[in-house]
């Protein structure tokens, strides 16, 4: 890329809009980041994410005095999570980027959990871990680098017991799955924890800051492209053929 396209590439990436949504999790939360300011709603709920999440983004959109054709970039939590949310939040997204020919970007919710640890508290090494039921978490090790979540291994599904940390660090405990199975995550870590917030859930906020990040490094998708990531495969497996 030439100095000139690298300069205006970097020019556009400032001026643009990203809209953002989640409803992977009991959080379905909305969320527009431009230039200058962020705007963004969101709700805990255990049920009704399908009917809400629209309703918030017409809302969020008013706020900002904008519409859709206003919008540069569509980013969304692509999972883990309730298999109906991850789902839902996909299907949404799909449906406006194909309306208005839109790229996507799919941000992981557990980065998502991950990046609100640093931006709240200051972490610099995070243990993210969320309750996925059935006595087991969705897990993975983030470190912060120029204000960013960073993965450090790999996203996975496992009993709390199973996940310790990955190395001399301290580090922070971020996510719901703190709270569900704590005794057994404390035990594994044990003197090896900075801090704690066991109700942090992923929010659209934090996704559309790691989308901005993501569409720096071109990693923008088509909404054929964009799919739902459980982890948990033979769940997905199960809904898919009732």
């Amino acid at each position: 890329m030439r100095a000139c396209d690298s300069q205006m590439t970097t020019k556009l990436l400032a001026n643009m809009k990203i809209l953002a949504l989640d409803t992977c999790t009991e959080m379905c939360s909305v969320a527009l980041l431009t230039q200058d300011r962020l705007f963004e709603q969101a709700i805990t709920t255990q049920r009704g994410h399908s009917e809400r999440v629209l309703g918030m983004l017409d809302d969020l959109l008013q706020e900002a005095n904008m519409s859709l054709k206003d919008i540069d970039l569509l980013a969304f939590g692509r999972g883990p999570g309730s298999f109906t949310g991850v789902r839902v939040g996909v299907g949404v997204a799909q449906g406006i980027a194909f309306a208005r020919q839109l790229p996507v970007i799919p941000v992981s919710t557990l980065a998502a959990v991950a990046q609100r640890a640093i931006d709240e508290f200051g972490a610099k090494y995070i243990a993210v871990a969320l309750d996925a039921r059935m006595g087991e978490i969705y897990a993975a090790h983030y470190r912060e680098e120029g204000g960013l979540a960073v993965l450090c291994d790999k996203e996975r599904v496992c009993p709390p017991e199973a996940f310790k940390p990955l190395d001399e660090n301290k580090w922070f405990a971020a996510g719901t799955g703190w709270n569900e199975h704590g005794e057994q995550l404390k035990k594994a870590f044990t003197d090896q924890l900075s801090g704690e917030d066991a109700r942090l859930l992923p929010t659209a906020a934090a996704m559309s800051r790691l989308a901005l990040s993501l569409a720096e490094q071109g990693q923008t998708l088509s909404a054929e492209q964009a799919v739902p990531v459980y982890l948990r495969d033979n769940v997905a497996k199960k809904k898919g053929e009732q």
